[in-house]
């Protein structure tokens, strides 16, 4: 039985980045992948999608950048030149180059400090002082009447094909339902959004949903909210398209459907309950520094708190760490988030109400960016807004709408992190005219308001 000191199950983002810290520290490492090594993120998530949505805002204003050029682009970007799947050797490459052992194949828990591999049929048993378990999670497909006789794509589809769709039909209106279609409607694809809740981007600021809902209608995409699907029909629509019936009397179609409505933790067969954890709810409950057992920790998606790449990252470096003795505990305090349609948003920490939920005596400040010299020497439009603490004197939350604000919500990260004073921020000197310059007379005024 070969043994070392760390076996990751898992080599998407989290298990990567445990895998690299881990050597860094001088440990032996095993990781273990079924599927591409490198996870979604570089071939089916946030890399293609980002070359999208940079292509069709390219051709959206004219620029030279049809479909067939884009779809070129993010097949280099992806590893799928002149392929019909994603190749992952380079990431399986700089794995070795890094000392670490990566094997493909399944991976399960065989009671502690045992790993089980399998590959071909045959297995292999690993010897571990520790496991971090990193699979991520996949796109969630409802129990819904007529849904499994269409071909339904998922984000890997939607981010992966090469024909553009006559139409298309997404179902969900969160980061990817909403980053898609505006990718596909700039070139020229009739798309339709459904989503059961009273606006898009539920999660986000209201002002940034109804600032992203506006541009999407300008883009030509129709928003359905309120309702949903409670029913699919294959070919039921005109033109044979796929028709849905929602829950409020009316149906949408589409010749394609796109599934954008959240994520699932693939936790089946990981042989956790041989370690005494218990998987029948379908999430996980980690203790504060990521252990799920002695000697098991969780990295990525199946983690929480929230499921973002840089979040993997982050906890991946840090049950890496943990697992190899030091006494470090990972701080969820201040999570960027950053939505990549144009206009972008970005935001950090609490809405005003959970902040009040939380007892906070919180209260909101804004300003429209098309009402500042950023606004108008970008022709911009947006807002930024503060939620702020008015007891403590410091930031609970930001949210942000506008150019570039995926870059300029950092600031406000590091201050939400380090709950650095509103007087210290407002003293901060703040470049003209930017984004941040409009946070930085926000700052001021909250500091005027106490």
């Amino acid at each position: 039985m070969d043994r070392f000191d760390l076996v990751i199950i898992g080599a998407g983002p989290a298990g990567e980045a445990a895998a690299y810290k881990a050597r860094a520290l001088g440990a032996s490492v095993a990781i273990v992948d079924r599927d591409l090594f490198g996870g979604a993120c570089p071939f089916f998530a946030c890399m293609p999608s980002k070359s999208l949505l940079h292509s069709a805002a390219v051709h959206a204003a004219g620029g030279d950048y049809p479909w067939p050029k884009a779809s070129k682009r993010r097949d280099y970007m992806t590893s799928r030149e002149n392929r019909d799947y994603p190749d992952d050797s380079r990431h399986f490459a700089n794995l070795e180059k890094a000392g670490a052992v990566p094997m493909r194949g399944s991976a399960r828990l065989d009671g502690p400090g045992r790993v089980i591999v399998k590959h071909d049929e045959v297995e292999h048993a690993l010897e571990a002082g520790a496991v971090i378990v990193a699979v991520g999670s996949t796109a969630a497909v409802p129990e819904l009447p007529g849904l499994h006789e269409i071909p339904y794509w998922t984000n890997r589809k939607g981010t992966a094909t090469r024909e553009l769709p006559e139409s298309l039909l997404i179902l969900g209106a969160g980061p990817t339902g909403v980053e898609l279609s505006q990718v596909y409607a700039r070139y020229g694809v009739p798309v339709t959004l459904v989503v059961p809740s009273p606006r898009i981007l539920p999660r986000d600021h209201e002002r940034s949903s109804a600032l992203i809902a506006a541009s999407l209608k300008r883009d030509g995409v129709t928003i359905h909210t309120g309702a949903r699907a409670v029913a699919g029909h294959a070919g039921g629509g005109s033109n044979g398209w796929h028709r849905f019936d929602l829950d409020d009397g009316t149906s949408v179609e589409g010749a394609a459907v796109l599934l954008a409505i959240g994520r699932t933790l693939p936790l089946e067969g990981l042989g956790l309950e041989t370690v005494g954890v218990d998987v029948s709810s379908g999430k996980l409950q980690p203790d504060a520094q990521l252990r799920l057992a002695p000697g098991v920790f969780v990295a990525g998606d199946p983690a929480g708190p929230e499921m973002h790449t840089h979040v993997s990252h982050y906890e991946g470096e840090m049950t890496a760490r943990i697992a190899l003795g030091e006494d470090v505990t990972p701080d969820f305090s201040a999570i960027p988030r950053a939505l990549y349609t144009d206009p972008e948003t970005a935001s950090v920490g609490l809405l005003l109400e959970q902040a009040k939920e939380r007892g906070i005596d919180a209260e909101e400040l804004t300003k429209d960016l098309a009402s500042t010299a950023k606004g108008e020497a970008a022709e911009a439009q947006g807002h930024v807004t503060l939620v702020v603490d008015r007891g403590a004197g410091t930031l609970a939350g930001v949210f942000m709408a506008g150019p570039a604000v995926s870059e300029a919500i950092h600031e406000a990260v590091l201050a939400v992190k380090l709950q650095t004073p509103l007087t210290v921020l407002a003293d901060t000197i703040h470049a003209f005219p930017t984004v941040a310059r409009v946070m930085g007379l926000l700052f001021a005024e909250a500091v005027g308001r106490r």
